[in-house]
C-alpha cells in the first residue's frame, strides 16, 4: 500500500494504491492462479504433467504459466488480440501455447478466446480449464487475501475503494470482505466506453448496442461474467481510452511507479468521481493499480502507438488553421 502523492493532490481527502506489480508475476492475477491451482491439486484434480487452459488478456496467463514452470504442467493460453505484443512475447518466453484470437467477435463465436480454450479442453484429457471469468474461486481468493490485506492496511479507515471491473474478482472479493467489516464503504467499479458492465449493473439488462471496440486491456466485457458480484459493488464509472493512457503515463512520471494501462484507467475514474463531489476531507480512498508498466511498451508507452491512435495531450491539440487568404487577388 503506497500513499499516492501527486497526482490527485487537488482532492480533498487521502489516497492510497494497493501496487500489485509487487507480486512475483507484477500483477493481482498471481493471487487467483495460486490459489486455484493449489486447491485443484488438494482436490485430485490436477497432477504432474497435466496441462492448464486459460482464456486471458495477459495477466492472469502470465501468472498460470508461471505456476506451470513451477510445479510441473503445460500451459495453453487463449489471448485476446487487443493484448499488448509485450504480454504475448512474454507468455511465450515463459514456455505457454498460446493462441491468439480475434477480440472484436461475439464471445459466443468459435473464434473468440472463450470458445477457443473450451474447444481446447474438449480436446485434451487429463487437462483444467481455470474460466476466470465464470470460476467462483477468482473471488474467494480476492476475500481470502487482498481485501484483507487492505482493510489491515488501512486499520479499518478505509471508506472507498476503487478498482477496474474485468472478470470483476479482484473488486467483488475485496468488496465482500470489506463490506462485511464496514457496510458504509463505498465500492466503485471502473469500466470502458464498449463495455455492458455498467449498465448491466444498474439495469440488469445486457444490451449488445452497448459493445464497440475499445483498446484498454483487461477491463470492461462483452459479456456478463459471473465472477463479478454485482451486489456488493456501489456504481460504476466509465473511462476512454486515451484518458487513461495519459494517467498511466503521468502516475510513472508524477508518482515514480510504473503502471500498466488499466491503472490509469482507475486513476482517471477517481478524477471522475471527484468532479461529482464524491469524496471530502474525511475520505480515505483505495485504488487499485493492478499491474505493471512493463507489459505495455509497444502500446501506452510507445511514443508511435499512442500518435497512431490519435491520442495527443491538451498542449499538443493545434488549433485549426484559418484560411490563408489571397493576397495576390486583384
Amino acid at each position: 500500500m503506497l500513499r499516492l502523492n501527486k497526482v490527485l493532490n487537488a482532492i480533498p481527502g487521502e489516497f492510497y494504491t494497493k501496487f500489485e506489480a509487487h507480486n512475483p508475476g507484477h500483477s493481482s492475477k498471481d493471487r487467483i492462479a495460486a490459489y486455484i491451482i493449489d486447491k485443484a491439486e488438494k482436490e485430485g484434480k490436477l497432477k504432474p504433467g497435466d496441462t492448464i487452459i486459460e482464456t486471458t488478456s495477459g495477466n492472469t496467463g502470465f501468472s498460470v504459466a508461471m505456476a506451470c514452470v513451477i510445479k510441473g504442467y503445460k500451459c495453453i493460453l487463449a489471448v485476446s488480440n487487443k493484448s499488448s505484443k509485450d504480454k504475448i512475447s512474454l507468455l511465450k518466453t515463459m514456455g505457454a501455447e498460446v493462441h491468439v484470437c480475434p477480440s472484436n467477435v461475439a464471445s459466443t463465436d468459435p473464434r473468440s478466446y472463450y470458445e477457443v480454450a473450451k474447444r481446447i479442453h474438449q480436446e485434451i484429457p487429463n487437462s483444467i480449464y481455470i474460466n476466470q471469468y465464470f470460476n467462483s474461486l477468482n473471488i474467494d481468493a480476492h476475500y481470502l487475501t487482498t481485501g484483507p490485506e487492505i482493510w489491515n492496511q488501512t486499520q479499518g479507515n478505509i471508506t472507498h475503494l476503487v478498482a477496474c471491473s474485468g472478470t470483476g474478482g479482484t473488486i467483488s472479493g475485496s468488496a465482500r470482505y470489506l463490506k462485511e467489516q464496514n457496510p458504509g464503504i463505498k465500492i466503485i467499479g471502473i469500466d470502458a466506453f464498449g463495455s455492458v458492465i455498467q449498465k448491466y449493473h444498474e439495469t440488469g439488462e445486457f444490451d449488445q448496442e452497448e459493445i464497440y471496440p475499445y483498446r484498454i486491456e483487461g477491463l470492461g466485457k462483452n459479456l456478463i461474467p459471473s465472477a463479478t458480484d454485482f451486489e456488493v459493488i456501489d456504481r460504476y464509472v466509465k473511462v476512454s481510452d486515451e484518458d487513461s493512457a495519459f494517467a498511466a503515463r503521468e502516475i510513472a512520471k508524477k508518482e515514480g511507479m510504473f503502471v500498466g494501462y488499466t491503472s490509469g484507467a482507475a486513476l482517471h475514474g477517481v478524477r471522475i468521481l471527484a468532479e461529482e463531489g464524491e469524496f471530502d476531507e474525511n475520505s480515505k480512498v483505495v485504488v487499485i493499480f493492478p499491474d505493471h508498466g512493463s507489459r505495455y511498451m509497444s502500446k501506452i508507452y510507445s511514443d508511435e502507438w499512442m500518435a497512431e491512435q490519435g491520442f495527443t495531450t491538451p498542449e499538443e491539440k493545434k488549433p485549426t488553421p484559418k484560411p490563408i487568404k489571397n493576397l495576390n487577388k486583384n
